[in-house]
């Protein structure tokens, strides 16, 4: 949910994105009790999350200023208590603003998570954004957090949410979507792309969207930065030729990647000691079940070290497939060269060795054969 939360908002006529200048941030809260301390944080609830500056209340408001290049998306913690904010339980109050160029305001009674915010375009439309995208993946969190403990604790009740989790989130990515397509000179489109694009990004669908937002857009430093990974043309982008290698099998017999030439080939890296590997293999069987006598197969790089591991792991959850590995762990060979820093992770190949897609889990391997092998 809090990933979410790092969206940013339109371009204002006549603002120039890449352009550095100062902001200065003002909360002001009518409280019966002086609040202890503010504090501004990035990446909040995450684990890099940094405390950026911090103030105390002072003739009637906390005071925050600095220098910028580009929008940085914020969370405000009051500390009612005088305790460390990292002490906190989730009902922390708490509010997101952004750092942009000018003067920002925060106003509210008691609490800073009902406040007003006010002040340049970014602020604006960020909380136009929220109420128009947002609002539905919010109140299920809200929520969720106000159930009791002993509902969290139900499976049903849990079961129940996840599966509301799902339609809500398909649905929210829809509307990310259609506001990218209606606002082109948004840096909010920007910043919404990248965040649904996610890490592994799935270039020829997400190429043209981006190719549809204003110069301006594109050309902050973070479109810049955007572009790069959009434009790759390096060894592991979608559409260039797998790099090969060689690593030995199960009985020791050094095997070529490019041996597999001719059918469609999922390669596959995962451990024995990797837990979410572990939960994907079925889902990897079942897939293998499905399409292997149509042209697919599978070759699996261990990034293990102990080939006993290996091996049991190997025969007790029943993969037939090719296995291969050098038993380096993290240093693997293979592993180094299509640059595998987390796992599970797999690329597809086609017939002639292109990758055609990557990281495919779940439903998305098997709709994504289903429409390779059925054409």
């Amino acid at each position: 949910m809090k990933k979410m939360l790092i969206l940013a908002a339109i371009l204002a006529p006549g603002w120039m994105f890449a352009q550095s200048g100062k902001y200065t941030l003002t909360i002001k809260l009518h409280t019966s009790t002086t609040p202890a301390k503010a504090y501004l944080v990035k990446n909040y609830g995450w684990n890099n999350q940094q405390v950026l500056d911090s103030a105390a209340f002072n003739k009637g408001a906390f005071r925050f200023s600095g220098q910028l290049e580009e929008p940085v998306n914020v969370h405000v913690l009051i500390d009612h208590t005088g305790k460390d904010f990292t002490t906190w339980k989730k009902t922390a109050d708490v509010n997101d603003c952004y750092l942009e160029k000018g003067a920002i305001e925060i106003t509210g009674t008691d609490s800073v998570t009902n406040a007003k915010i006010t002040g340049g375009p970014v602020n604006s439309d960020y909380q136009r954004y929220k109420r128009s995208v947002l609002h539905r993946m919010e109140q299920m969190s809200k929520d969720v957090d106000a159930a009791s403990d002993q509902q969290k604790k139900d499976p049903g009740f849990m079961d129940s949410v996840m599966k509301q989790y799902q339609v809500i989130a398909k649905q929210t990515d829809s509307m990310k979507y259609v506001f990218i397509r209606q606002n082109p000179a948004s840096y909010v489109s920007l910043v919404t792309l990248i965040e649904v694009a996610g890490n592994d990004v799935d270039v020829p669908r997400i190429k043209p969207v981006f190719k549809r937002l204003s110069p301006a857009v594109r050309n902050t430093k973070t479109g810049k930065q955007f572009a790069k990974t959009l434009y790759d043309l390096g060894p592991l982008s979608i559409g260039a030729i797998a790099p090969d290698f060689i690593q030995n099998d199960v009985n020791g017999k050094p095997v070529k990647l490019s041996d597999f030439r001719g059918k469609y080939v999922l390669l596959d890296f995962w451990a024995s000691w990797c837990g979410p590997c572990r939960a994907e293999n079925p889902n990897v069987l079942k897939a293998y079940q499905a399409f292997n006598q149509k042209g697919f197969t599978i070759v699996g790089v261990s990034l293990d070290t102990n080939k006993d591991a290996w091996l049991g792991a190997v025969a007790k959850d029943a993969l037939p497939w090719q296995q291969l590995s050098d038993l380096k762990g993290w240093k693997n060979e293979a592993g180094k060269l299509y640059q595998v820093k987390a796992i599970p992770q797999n690329f597809l190949l086609d017939p002639k060795g292109r990758i055609i897609a990557k990281n495919l889990r779940g439903e998305a391997l098997h709709e994504k054969l289903t429409e390779v092998l059925h054409k």
